[in-house]
């Protein structure tokens, strides 16, 4: 299961629709935490779903090339901290083959979120999902406009946003209420 949760925190990074010569580490290094998510199936992403993490941190190795991910996510049942490093594959997407294909990709970065999209295929539904990340516990108002614009580009409904930070809590941050 762990392996779902690293799927959705490698797009973060590198999964960006611009060459990787032009990501900027100082935008994506860093603390990071999820603030809102979003699904055309939110089953997946809801608290408790077999989607929903926790981001916690970036560090980018070699202009991002290799990102280093922190975060958390449920595996057997219980919250854990894991951290991992991949490498950006052609095109600037990850592939992952674990509970079907997925497919990621970062489509928004500023200096205050960062937002991911990724389709998993599990054999049976692709599922778009996307992930608004913040440096603090909110985003500005421009922020929080442009969050539901990318959804609707991608076909995720905007009744289907979950605000994570109200909804779930990570051991050992206080950002996550109960």
């Amino acid at each position: 299961m762990k392996v779902v949760f690293l799927t959705l925190l490698l797009g973060l990074v590198c999964g960006a629709p611009e060459t990787a010569t032009e990501i900027d580490p100082s935008k994506v290094t860093g603390e990071w935490h999820t603030i809102y998510a979003a699904a055309d199936n939110k089953e997946k992403i809801v608290k408790g779903g077999l989607l929903r993490c926790y981001y916690h941190q970036i560090e980018c190795i070699n202009d991002c090339k290799y990102p280093s991910l922190t975060f958390y996510a449920k595996d057997d049942g219980r919250c854990q901290l894991f951290t991992e490093v991949r490498k950006r594959q052609e095109g600037d997407v990850y592939v992952i083959e674990f509970m079907g294909t997925n497919v990621l990709q970062l489509i928004y970065v500023s200096d205050n979120m960062v937002v991911t999209y990724f389709e998993n295929d599990d054999g049976e539904k692709i599922t778009k999902i996307t992930e608004g990340v913040g440096r603090g516990d909110s985003f500005t108002q421009e922020e929080l406009q442009k969050y539901p614009e990318l959804n609707s580009k991608r076909g995720i409904p905007n009744e289907n946003i979950e605000n994570v930070i109200k909804t779930g809590k990570a051991p050992e941050d206080s950002r996550y209420l109960k």
